[in-house]
């Protein structure tokens, strides 16, 4: 059985994508490691044109929740990046190391942003 937390999460994960409107669920994966220890594999079709992908690697340390690594990669219909948050410790220079946003041009430093927000930014992005 899931820790509460854990399952309080994955739960407004899906809440937040069910509440989204034009978006074809094309995978949804709750890779389950450990009871402490999950994986999150998301692939969501914008407006049957773009693509956004959601990947997290979660673990609980001392009853909170931590995202131990992530990617959230936002392409449009000619799979063209639009944007990218991730923290792969490829850009030591930036502020926010290693966590940053790739844009079309440009990495720029930026803090991780909850799985809404990034929604929200996609949505936003195709109004």
């Amino acid at each position: 059985m899931l820790p509460k937390i854990l399952s309080d999460y994955l739960n407004q994960v899906e809440q937040a994508i069910v509440q989204c409107k034009n978006v074809y669920v094309e995978r949804y994966e709750e890779e389950i490691l450990t009871s402490q220890r999950a994986n999150l594999r998301i692939r969501l079709r914008f407006n049957q044109t773009h693509l956004l992908e959601i990947n997290e690697a979660i673990v609980i340390t001392s009853n909170q929740l931590e995202i131990l690594d992530y990617r959230y990669h936002f392409q449009d219909e000619r799979s063209c990046l639009v944007f990218r948050y991730d923290s792969t410790p490829h850009f030591p220079n930036l502020s926010t190391f290693p966590h940053h946003k790739h844009l079309p041009d440009d990495v720029i430093g930026s803090q991780k942003p909850e799985i809404t927000q990034v929604l929200k930014e996609a949505t936003e992005l195709l109004m």
